[in-house]
């Protein structure tokens, strides 16, 4: 037996759930409303090959719940001894699957849960998901047509260069992930993607200052505490 979800507004629920999570936009006085955060996997050669896996496999899809997002500090999650950077450009999704804006993140792992879960079949959820796993500066909305080709990304950790990267040397561009991902569900406003991170992941400890950016549009730093 098919389950309809019901949009009967006549009914009243039986709970109220969290107003969703509002991002600033660069020199705006709006706010991107988030919807989902989808990931790319392996999207860069060189980042797969440091972790050991084939470079000739295609890129994958996963996905982060709202409640990882974040740019402020982040806690040091529970459970592990090797959390690790991934900077990565996020396009920020707006009306008919169209990308609209963008923004600089860092997809933190824990790399230890990751490998354990990698290992034993399961999925990545614990080693991917916690609170302020999702890092993302202001998202800066087109007002021209950009060629994602030509964007950087770097990421310090302690004013130390720690990841240096070309969108270019991406597996699948950014119009051929959101093509792919339509495939499957349409895009809607307000969606995020995470687009994969280059070479040059690491470790990081408590009290460390990371500052990500793509030089020229926008950066963000925060500490991790």
């Amino acid at each position: 037996m098919n389950m309809v979800i019901s949009k009967d507004t006549d009914k009243k629920p039986l709970f109220n759930i969290k107003e969703p999570y509002f991002l600033p936009i660069k020199d705006s006085n709006k706010t991107f409303p988030l919807r989902s955060i989808y990931c790319v996997g392996r999207n860069y050669a060189a980042h797969s090959l440091e972790m050991g896996e084939d470079d000739r496999v295609p890129p994958f899809f996963f996905s982060k719940p709202q409640w990882t997002i974040s740019n402020t500090d982040v806690k040091y999650p529970l459970d592990t001894v090797d959390l690790q950077h991934e900077v990565e450009l996020v396009l920020a999704m707006g009306a008919d699957s169209v990308i609209s804006g963008f923004c600089v993140g860092v997809d933190l792992t824990r790399r230890d849960l990751q490998k354990k879960a990698k290992n034993e079949g399961k999925p990545w959820f614990r080693g991917k998901s916690f609170l302020g796993s999702s890092v993302v500066s202001k998202i800066v909305l087109f007002k021209e047509k950009i060629n994602f080709k030509d964007i950087k990304l770097k990421l310090f950790v302690n004013s130390q260069l720690k990841q240096d990267g070309l969108c270019s040397d991406m597996i699948w561009s950014p119009n051929e992930i959101t093509c792919e991902l339509s495939r499957d569900k349409k895009l809607d406003s307000g969606d995020l993607i995470f687009t994969g991170t280059p070479s040059g992941v690491g470790k990081v400890e408590k009290g460390d200052e990371i500052l990500i950016s793509i030089p020229g549009f926008v950066e963000h730093t925060f500490f991790i505490i």
